[in-house]
């Protein structure tokens, strides 16, 4: 990940793959090895990804188009401004192409504890903006591949810019405690295990869902 170094944002110096110390501590999320790691709840839980990048799109020598991208980025900074969620543009907006992105961009940081409600509000209101969402792991060309996601219309992502393998998660600001940073305690198996239950029990009375084995 290339990111520009905030502390001098007008000298637009860059530093390469950087990710704060914290990060040497955090184990990164791993693909299943089988089918069966794929029901072990365990091994799902401890891999969990826990933040998330959104890059906003928009045409080049566009000013309608980057005048729309701009408006949302201002909606999603008055919003987090009013705790509707946790989201975190980085504070340029790229009117270049840079690293794997293809035409103008700006990044949105969002954690796991806001990812579904940052979500719906890109997804209801994007115009015809195209947002490229993808996880963030060690493995920075997978998130931009085979793991991404889209809202709108997809663009082609310049993979080769990207490293393969990284060696700490690049997390991103640790100092409010969300996503990778996060201190508050996780369910345990047995309290997850126990709501599995009750929830199992609760759908044997709903037709239409499917039931386990």
């Amino acid at each position: 990940m290339t990111v520009i170094d905030d502390a001098a944002p007008s000298q637009g110096k860059f530093r390469e793959n950087a990710v704060p110390a914290e990060a040497k501590s955090v184990e990164g999320p791993a693909q299943a090895e089988s089918n069966e790691r794929l029901k072990d709840g365990q091994w799902v839980v401890k891999n969990e990804v826990k933040e998330w990048h959104f890059h906003i799109y928009f045409l080049l020598n566009d000013p309608v188009y980057e005048a729309k991208a701009r408006t949302l980025r201002d909606a999603v900074l008055a919003l987090r401004k009013q705790g509707v969620f946790v989201a975190v543009p980085l504070w340029r907006v790229n009117t270049a192409p840079i690293g794997p992105h293809p035409v103008g961009s700006y990044e949105i940081w969002v954690p796991r504890e806001s990812f579904s409600s940052v979500f719906s509000f890109l997804a209801l209101n994007h115009g015809d903006l195209s947002i490229l969402i993808h996880p963030l792991t060690r493995n920075e060309r997978a998130d931009h591949d085979s793991r991404k996601a889209w809202i709108g219309q997809p663009f082609p992502i310049h993979l080769g810019a990207l490293p393969v393998e990284s060696e700490q998660v690049p997390l991103q600001y640790p100092s409010i405690g969300y996503g990778y940073s996060s201190k508050v305690p996780e369910l345990s198996m047995e309290e997850r295990e126990k709501r599995g239950r009750e929830l199992e029990e609760k759908l044997k009375d709903e037709p239409e869902a499917a039931l386990t084995p």
